[in-house]
């Protein structure tokens, strides 16, 4: 069977070989008779295959000794409450800054549970400079999005926050985590859910200061909170098992691959093959995210003629690139790629742009507001 390519946005594709293994160790894990599905929790197999995936967590990332690292059950609207629910503290004061939907999603949660200053307050169109940083000494926390999946907003590099050098940085990671090298010394928290870049939906692996653990009030729920699962080593209960196998051979796989240097350098091959096409076909195509804030595994352009967007979407799909639909709240296109998207799929799409060009060439030019 031909596979499409895949630039769903998440849940997203994973690698043939990633997934042949599951298929093979599925109903005999290791030749034990059982699949992993049936394996105990507390049994050797489950501890080994959490053992395995911390330790390539910390060698692919070069996590620090002073960091802990979790396993959460749940996505990325568990971590936007758990983020305040463990490190507010006794302050009342969390700092966010908003570049997209998901930084917003994030500071709407964290107002639940304290203030909310905002940092910067972006239209989904770029980073900002660290001069544009407001951030108060008092903020228990400052928060951001360091990939914004919807309008395709990507920090170059983790923000500066010189008014307030102490206040720790937590970064949600979920659509670029292990797609390159990070200073993980940069941040208080990181934290990514697994359904892009590393694994299946219900696993988020949080990174985290360990300076930081302790900080939730008695009324935080037991599984809300940080401090539970480093105590008990992320089996506070039955643990997201095939979750963890999954993201398990990921990081195995990212470790064949040649690690995160080889993988941003894919990135960025990718997504340069889609930003050159926008360049350019101008008259056809359009992006409103400045370009250097463009992200690397989401590149979101539009179609200056709208009415062409949904023809631009059923042409794809019968060429074999499939779920390239923007998101639902503000339309246009978008490729998500992945760690596993080869650069292949890329170079294709890339052609089909210029081919769709061709067949359906720009009579009037319709200019999207951003």
């Amino acid at each position: 069977m031909k596979r499409p390519f895949n630039f769903a946005p998440g849940p997203a594709m994973l690698p043939e070989p990633v997934l042949s293994r599951i298929q093979s160790e599925l109903l005999d894990y290791q030749g034990l008779g059982f699949s992993i599905l049936e394996a105990g929790h507390r049994g050797p197999q489950v501890a080994e295959i959490m053992r395995n995936l911390k330790a390539r967590i910390r060698s692919l990332l070069k996590v620090p000794d002073n960091y802990d690292i979790l396993f959460c059950q749940g996505g990325g609207r568990m971590q936007f409450s758990m983020v305040p629910m463990n490190l507010l503290g006794a302050g009342t004061l969390s700092t966010y800054i908003i570049t997209g939907a998901w930084s917003k999603a994030a500071a709407k949660e964290a107002l639940r549970f304290g203030r909310v200053q905002t940092a910067y307050s972006g239209s989904g169109t770029r980073a900002p400079a660290n001069e544009e940083l407001e951030v108060l000494p008092e903020s228990s926390y400052c928060a951001y999005c360091d990939n914004e999946t919807i309008h395709g907003v990507e920090f170059p590099a983790p923000p500066m926050l010189t008014d307030a050098p102490d206040v720790p940085l937590v970064a949600d990671m979920s659509s670029n985590f292990m797609t390159r090298p990070v200073d993980v010394n940069r941040f208080g928290l990181i934290w990514a859910a697994a359904q892009k870049n590393f694994g299946i939906a219900g696993l988020s692996v949080v990174i985290l200061r360990r300076d930081l653990l302790g900080l939730a009030t008695a009324e935080v729920p037991t599984l809300l909170n940080y401090g539970v699962y480093s105590r008990t080593d992320s089996v506070p209960n039955t643990p997201p098992v095939f979750q963890l196998y999954v993201a398990n051979l990921m990081a195995e796989w990212i470790e064949n691959e040649g690690g995160l240097e080889k993988l941003n350098a894919r990135a960025l091959v990718r997504s340069s093959q889609l930003y050159s096409v926008i360049s350019e076909l101008s008259d056809t195509y359009v992006s409103h995210v400045a370009e250097g804030s463009r992200s690397r595994v989401n590149v979101v352009f539009r179609l200056r003629d709208e009415a062409l967007t949904s023809v631009f979407v059923k042409e794809a799909a019968a060429e074999g690139f499939i779920n390239l639909a923007g998101h639902r709240s503000v339309g246009g296109i978008r490729a998500s790629m992945y760690n596993a998207m080869p650069i292949e799929g890329a170079v294709k799409l890339a052609d089909f742009m210029r081919n769709f060009a061709v067949r359906h060439p720009a009579k009037t030019k319709i200019v999207v507001p951003a």
